[in-house]
């Protein structure tokens, strides 16, 4: 392909989870604008759900809330072990990739989905997008963390959300940075690497995040149409809001009786704890009946859907959490959080003083959202972009298109 081609480049955009359905939003719409905008080449974007997550509410209604492109194709392959997972997931994706033969293939996060997305096309010699690359936990003992350095390793690019993602890069050895890392203002159409040296060293840019722009994009939707606070008789400011589902977490009885220990003691009459339950963590407190003694001000609930998720992070007075994307939606909400892990992905939050580290231990816990609840804002500071990551993202994506052999 060069420049002048007008032929559509073909776009496969690989999802399985909540967080991923959130960051494609924003990529698909950016798609549709250019689109709109009868810029050559037109691209054609085809969304593959692996059924990773499949329940209502962690899945289909973010299709409806946030209008997303509907899947072409569902793999159905549901839950099950790490190996059992990505190996069915593998061999799905890589059936669809023969028969669609795409330009690029657009793996998001870090979950089972991405990895096995990447994989199954990097071995049929098509170019991958890694969309939040470079995080880094330095917990190999994370199934997640694992996911990410593999997907990393093998793409072609990596859209990196931040500069410290784009210096753990640096630190494993990629070399092909985009304006040193630095958030980008300028043209990226400019000082494109070679076709040789491409193929030989991913292209690294910080474009900002994704999520942030879909937070952007519906925060004030969410104040229109989410009636969540006064469903659940809820006052702004007045409730901590608490999610936990990460494997740690949740396969540890220890870790989990500890966080839920911590829950009972830090809720109040003035300031109630509303847990929104994955199914993973309801299944594990059914497993430990009668050892998870629970305060009559502490709520648990099913999963919200997109928009009532919003809605409660921006009235919550505290977050505690110990998923990635929630973190970072407190952050974007101006909520100070505590982070239920012993180390987070999203430093710059902790540097920032937003987010704080409770691990799963009660006194930790404690004390960290004694700092949180007492948290005195400073400047907030522009972390993650403008908001404007997926037409940046796009931009590198079209630009880096001519260069890249595809599989036709």
């Amino acid at each position: 392909m060069n420049s002048t081609d007008s032929t559509p480049v073909k776009l496969i955009s690989i999802v399985g989870a909540r967080p991923q359905f959130i960051k494609t939003a924003p990529v698909s719409r950016a798609i549709e604008q250019y689109n709109l905008n009868n810029h050559c080449p037109q691209i054609t974007e085809i969304l593959v759900h692996t059924g990773q997550h499949y329940d209502y509410k962690m899945s289909q209604v973010f299709f409806d809330q946030l209008e997303i492109l509907s899947p072409r194709y569902n793999l159905g392959v549901g839950s099950g072990n790490h190996g059992q997972m990505t190996g069915a997931m593998l061999a799905k994706i890589e059936i669809v990739l023969l028969k669609e033969r795409p330009d690029w293939v657009l793996v998001y996060g870090d979950t089972n989905s991405t990895v096995a997305g990447a994989l199954a096309a990097v071995k049929l010699h098509i170019p991958v997008a890694h969309v939040e690359a470079g995080l880094r936990s330095f917990n190999r003992r994370m199934p997640e963390e694992i996911n990410r350095v593999l997907t990393d390793h093998i793409s072609s690019i990596l859209f990196c959300p931040t500069d410290t993602a784009v210096k753990n890069l640096i630190k494993e050895g990629f070399t092909n940075i985009v304006n040193d890392g630095k958030y980008l203002n300028r043209d990226l159409f400019e000082n494109r690497p070679s076709a040789f040296s491409f193929q030989l060293s991913p292209l690294v840019v910080n474009v900002g995040d994704v999520m942030y722009d879909a937070f952007l994009a519906n925060k004030n939707l969410a104040d229109q149409k989410s009636g969540i606070l006064s469903d659940l008789e809820l006052k702004s400011k007045s409730y901590c809001l608490a999610t936990v589902h990460r494997q740690e977490n949740t396969e540890d009885p220890r870790r989990l009786l500890n966080i839920f220990t911590a829950f009972e003691e830090l809720s109040s009459a003035d300031c109630p704890f509303i847990i929104l339950l994955h199914p993973r963590t309801k299944k594990a407190l059914q497993r430990h009946k009668g050892k998870v003694r629970l305060s009559p001000y502490v709520r648990l609930l099913s999963p919200a859907s997109y928009l009532d998720m919003i809605a409660l992070e921006v009235h919550a007075r505290v977050i505690l959490t110990d998923s990635g994307g929630v973190q970072k939606e407190a952050y974007f909400a101006r909520v100070p959080c505590v982070t239920l892990r012993d180390e987070t992905e999203w430093i710059e939050t902790i540097e920032a003083g937003w987010n704080h580290l409770g691990g799963a231990d009660c006194r930790q816990i404690s004390d960290a959202f004694e700092k949180a609840i007492n948290f005195f804002p400073l400047e907030q500071l522009g972390l993650y972009g403008d908001g404007k990551a997926s037409h940046l993202l796009l931009r590198n994506l079209i630009s880096s298109s001519f260069q890249s052999d595809s599989v036709r």
